[in-house]
């Protein structure tokens, strides 16, 4: 499915990732809800977006990209022969939790020594990482308490005009959010 399929235009996702590089919020479709996401390296931007969610930063995010290599200065090397499953799973519905490289921020890992990534093939959601020229912080646009917006008007009434940006498109067809594992172990942290 293209990105115009989806519903989205290049307009908009030039739009969106304009305001991504500005430190802004944006809400966009994923592969099973609403996403929110902003610039994974701005601490002013992650703590916007985790106030918005009432959410803890030692909780960590799910990093999204469109390509392996925009997720390159947030993780450490891993062995190959665990790397060949996971560049295997991607692009697709696979958040994988994989050592942090000493870069990564701790507000995207949460303090801890790894960081949960996934390579969307969602075509908006990848689209948008395009735009934006890297990986973007990605969480349920929701808020802490709430279930995740299955929509765009969900996401409205959430959020109102506190987010910067609302990216439109159709979700991509997952009933629940996307799995997750351990990418050292292989284990799933989440089914």
């Amino acid at each position: 499915m293209s990105e115009r399929a989806a519903g989205s235009s290049p307009f908009r996702i030039g739009h969106a990732a304009a305001v991504l590089r500005r430190g802004g919020v944006v809400a966009y479709p994923t592969e099973a809800v609403w996403g929110l996401g902003c610039d994974p390296r701005r601490d002013d931007a992650v703590a916007r977006l985790l106030a918005l969610k009432g959410r803890p930063e030692r909780q960590g995010l799910i990093l999204i990209a469109a390509e392996p290599e925009q997720l390159g200065g947030f993780l450490a090397p891993l062995p190959e022969e665990r790397a060949e499953e996971i560049r295997a799973s991607w692009p697709g519905p696979m958040t994988w939790v994989l050592p942090a490289s000493p870069r990564a921020p701790r507000w995207v890992s949460g303090g801890r020594d790894t960081v949960a990534v996934r390579v969307t093939a969602h075509p908006v959601a990848a689209a948008l990482c395009r735009a934006f020229g890297g990986a973007l912080v990605s969480t349920s646009a929701n808020p802490s308490a709430g279930r995740p917006a299955r929509s765009a008007p969900q996401v409205r009434r959430y959020f109102g005009t506190r987010i910067d940006a609302l990216v439109p498109g159709r979700l991509g067809g997952l009933g629940r959010p996307t799995p997750i594992r351990d990418g050292r172990s292989g284990a799933y942290l989440r089914r």
